[in-house]
């Protein structure tokens, strides 16, 4: 394919001027090898510049669709181009899930596992958490397969790679027994009331959102996602009044105004932990990417306070922020993780499209952060510094010997990988 390309959102021009689309891996492995730059392309969802190249692109789409599943071994081994949508039916048809999904389940595998992306949940890590082994083709056009008990302790630093060690083929995951969960949305919680009692508040369900658009002291919506136990009977009946707020009469989309129809169900209908666990349907494409986004990930302990600290600019951010959510991360061991070694909380940003404003308001939003520590998602809009970001990352230079290991000469970097990991120093 030639001609350039865009993201989703569309605020991302890619350099390269060609995109291939390999059918099978063998094909993969050449166009690889003989490449001067390249790197993988999922589904476009990132919106900084991770996925960008002056060399070539490569979406894995193409290649051929695996979701094998070992019942036994309580896994999932699925191709990297996939998108979770398309292996959550196949798991509940087989009385297997994931442990959790993303908000909406139209992003690949392979590229919410690269970036470190996750859903919510106090109990949840994030999506790369759950894989166990990877396989890639690295830059000599060979393959590589490590897993998480291959000797030399360097699998915590193959998964959320960013694109960086090769291009992935495919993934195993670890599922769990299907289970259903059981959605309910409150409206209009106080500050106060949240703030005072935020341990309760995220812990209360199995996964918990909280949406503010910045424009009043409260939540607009709290939507609580609660697992059904194995006999139908839900662990919490909800009240008509909870941490101040009301209870929906309706279902509700994040965004004011905005119709609910591509949201997943609400009011307590029990469903299917894939038709659950995202805020929005697969059935529908996930907005217009009239949008960008901002994420920072927190220690949990601090998330009050960084909280308070937002709520200080609150006048700035409101005119451009669409919605912004509140969600918990469980702690991993994975280098480049956002969540690495600590329970966090993410406040994630969906901004207006106007990428001037938003860079300005993303300096106010990182120096309110920056005393907690907080770690931008990579693929998400952020200005934060080289310096100040390896100063957040305790694994960073391990990873960049990872990097002249399988990457020596430089193939899979780009402008984005050369400033935050360069290969000499800073």
């Amino acid at each position: 394919m030639t001609g350039r390309r865009t993201n989703w959102a569309g605020n991302v021009v890619f350099a390269a001027e060609r995109c291939h689309r390999p059918r099978s891996v063998p094909e993969l492995q050449r166009l690889v090898a003989e490449a001067r730059q390249v790197r993988a392309l999922g589904t476009g969802h990132s919106f900084s510049r991770l996925a960008d190249t002056s060399g070539d692109l490569v979406s894995v789409a193409g290649l051929p669709r695996v979701a094998e599943i070992d019942t036994v071994k309580a896994a999932v081994r699925v191709s990297g181009g996939l998108c979770y949508d398309d292996i959550a039916r196949p798991l509940q048809d087989a009385g297997r899930a994931l442990r959790n999904l993303g908000s909406v389940p139209h992003i690949s595998v392979a590229g919410a596992c690269a970036t470190g992306t996750h859903g919510s949940g106090v109990g949840n890590g994030n999506l790369a958490t759950a894989v166990s082994a990877i396989e890639m083709v690295t830059a000599g056009g060979d393959i590589a397969t490590v897993r998480r008990d291959s000797p030399g302790g360097q699998f915590g630093g193959m998964v959320v790679a960013l694109g960086a060690l090769g291009i992935v083929t495919s993934l195993t995951l670890d599922t769990v027994p299907a289970f259903d969960v059981q959605q309910y949305v409150y409206e209009d919680l106080p500050l106060d009331q949240v703030t005072r009692h935020f341990d309760e508040v995220i812990a209360c369900a199995y996964s918990v959102s909280l949406f503010t658009d910045w424009r009043g002291p409260r939540f607009t919506q709290a939507w609580l996602k609660q697992q059904v136990e194995a006999d139908g009977s839900a662990p919490w009946i909800p009240e008509q009044r909870w941490a101040g707020g009301t209870l929906a009469a309706g279902p509700r989309h994040p965004i004011a105004g905005l119709a609910a129809r591509n949201c997943t169900e609400q009011l307590g209908v029990a469903g299917p932990w894939h038709q659950r666990l995202p805020h929005f349907r697969a059935e529908f494409a996930p907005g217009t990417g009239a949008e960008l986004q901002s994420e920072y990930l927190v220690p949990r302990e601090r998330a009050v306070e960084a909280l308070l600290a937002l709520e200080r600019i609150a006048a700035r951010l409101a005119p451009l922020v669409q919605i912004a959510e509140l969600r918990t991360v469980a702690a991993d061991d994975l280098w480049l993780s956002p969540s690495y070694q600590r329970d966090s909380v993410a406040f994630h940003f969906t901004w207006i499209a106007d990428e001037p404003a938003v860079t300005r308001a993303l300096a106010g939003v990182e120096e309110n952060l920056a005393p907690f520590a907080a770690r931008p998602h990579w693929g998400k809009l952020w200005g934060i510094g080289p310096e100040s970001l390896a100063r957040l990352y305790p694994r960073l230079t391990d990873f960049r010997r990872l990097m002249s290991f399988y990457d020596p000469a430089g193939k899979f970097r780009n402008d984005l990988l050369d400033r935050y990991l360069p290969a000499g120093g800073w």
